[in-house]
């Protein structure tokens, strides 16, 4: 089943997949391909959501992109994460962390006085 990706967090996974990509630079397709393919096909990023993400990262730039062809020659922008966006995705990951724990907290409330 797929599911919409929590508000806030696309950012976030764009950062995270560039930072896996071994420093090999991604397309934007093959960045939401690999989105979908590492979220067991539960999120799909659609061009809409996935591009003016991109170009919102370049301007705070987080990640950095260069012109390229594609394995079919296709005219394609190559993104990379930058210093700035490794320190980026630092923070991102801790914040995400403290809420992910807050919502677990309130979802499964331990006893009181344990």
């Amino acid at each position: 089943m797929r599911e919409d990706i929590p508000q806030g967090t696309l950012d976030l996974l764009i950062l995270r997949t560039l930072a896996g990509a071994s420093d090999r630079p991604l397309h934007g397709f093959e960045i939401a391909n690999a989105i979908e393919s590492v979220s067991g096909r539960v999120f799909v990023v659609e061009e809409g959501s996935l591009y003016p993400a991109l170009q919102r990262m370049l301007v705070q730039g987080w990640i950095a992109g260069e012109w390229g062809r594609t394995a079919d020659n296709r005219r394609a922008r190559y993104y990379h994460l930058t210093a700035a966006g490794r320190r980026q995705l630092e923070r991102a990951l801790k914040s995400y962390d403290r809420v992910r724990q807050a919502i677990a907290a309130i979802l499964n409330p331990s006893p009181r006085g344990t």
